[in-house]
């Protein structure tokens, strides 16, 4: 009937199954789950959580708890992608309510981490927050200590809590969750949560570039998400791939076993590009890549916001190679072979100086560095070089016989 499109004939079937049950019982529920469902596509929200009510009132005595559990997970499943927050909120008061008078505890715990999952999905921190601070108690013991029975279900919460505040970008809360959550012993946690859980610690680690650390967790956290099939896992690859290149390791991280089946994935294979020209110091096919796949790589913000970095790692390294055979350089030559303003030009080569990587000085009068260099080193100047060095000295000498035969004419005026 319902395939047939009949849904009034349906509905009135389905209240027939529930009436000839004398006590409520197994078929009277599986009826009232088609209703609501039925009516939910129907648009008819008063009817359904009408129906919806009645359908709580047989959870737990006239089913297993098990199955009732399985159709209320489906049913919020089901009313997950409805846009109005009022009618959501309304349902699951309703649902929680009804669980906590039968104090169905695991359901009650369940269902309020899909509300934190809606109530994230519509950017609703504060209330989200008060959901957070309940299930927190309820991982907790009398006296305030976590219980440790429940050492799984806390590090749900924290899964949840840290994808808040790693929206928030609230780096301080997110640094002391993960702690958190690494203390917690008394837990098996679902590969996903364990996902959540290493991802935040490889952001934390990147944000204070402490880059072999943030490597370590987002290969953790891949792992994870691979297990779970969850598609974090190619996110999480991407970001490993990025670690990896910030520490300036030599090492392909598509050479382990468990990334090998990834390498040929269309969101990956930009990303493999970029480690290739990245290891051969080739600028110029790295902003090209970077250019041409844009949307697979700088589509993720927190991607984006380390591009920057990569930049400034390759630049270097191709200044260092640059200027190895010189101990003279001309700061226009180097502006075109990194492709960046001359101004940029100088301010690497000084932080190269100050970080004690090159022994150097800029001569911004005849824009050049000066390399020093060990006696007996081999190093060469570069003809530009050479030639504005040539060019300064020329002037020099010029100014010099000027102010000589300017002396002379002012010293002997008759001649």
């Amino acid at each position: 009937m319902l395939e047939d499109g009949a849904r009034e004939n349906a509905l009135e079937a389905f209240a027939e199954v529930i009436s000839m049950e004398r006590e409520k019982g197994e078929w009277g529920f599986k009826a009232l789950k088609q209703i609501v469902k039925l009516l939910y596509k129907m648009g008819d929200a008063e009817k359904m959580l009408e129906r919806y009510k009645e359908l709580l009132t047989y959870v737990n005595d006239a089913v297993t708890r098990n199955y009732s559990e399985k159709v209320l997970n489906s049913i919020l499943d089901d009313i997950g992608t409805n846009e109005d927050m009022g009618f959501l909120q309304e349902f699951y008061e309703t649902t929680l309510k009804k669980l906590e008078e039968t104090k169905n505890e695991r359901l009650w715990f369940k269902t309020n981490l899909k509300l934190c999952a809606l109530l994230f999905d519509a950017k609703e921190f504060p209330q989200m927050q008060l959901i957070l601070r309940e299930l927190h108690k309820s991982c907790q013991n009398e006296d305030g200590t976590l219980d440790q029975r429940k050492g799984t279900q806390l590090l749900e919460v924290y899964s949840i809590e840290i994808q808040m505040y790693t929206a928030q970008k609230n780096t301080k809360k997110l640094k002391d969750l993960y702690v958190k959550a690494l203390q917690v012993t008394s837990a098996i946690p679902h590969p996903r949560i364990s996902g959540v859980i290493r991802e935040c610690g490889g952001k934390m680690y990147m944000t204070e570039r402490q880059w072999e650390l943030a490597a370590t967790d987002f290969f953790e956290a891949f792992k994870s998400y691979d297990e779970a099939g969850s598609e974090r896992r190619v996110q999480c690859l991407k970001y490993l791939v990025l670690a990896n290149m910030l520490m300036e390791s030599a090492v392909d991280p598509f050479d382990a076993q468990e990334v090998k089946p990834y390498r040929d994935d269309p969101d990956v294979t930009a990303m493999r590009a970029l480690v290739g020209a990245y290891q051969r110091n080739d600028i110029t096919t790295f902003e090209r890549l970077l250019s041409a796949h844009r949307a697979q790589v700088m589509g993720d913000d927190f991607v984006r916001d380390s591009i920057e970095d990569l930049l400034k790692n390759i630049r270097t390294q191709v200044l260092l190679n640059l200027i190895k055979p010189y101990t003279t350089i001309t700061i226009p030559h180097i502006s075109t072979e990194l492709n960046i303003p001359e101004d940029d030009v100088e301010a690497l080569v000084v932080a190269l100086i100050l970080d004690g990587r090159v022994d150097a000085r800029v001569d911004q009068l005849a824009r050049v560095v000066r390399i020093r260099r060990p006696p007996g080193a081999d190093a060469r100047v570069d003809p530009r070089a050479e030639r504005a060095r040539g060019l300064a000295r020329w002037a020099a000498r010029l100014r010099r016989l000027h102010a000589a035969v300017s002396g002379r004419l002012v010293s002997n005026p008759r001649a």
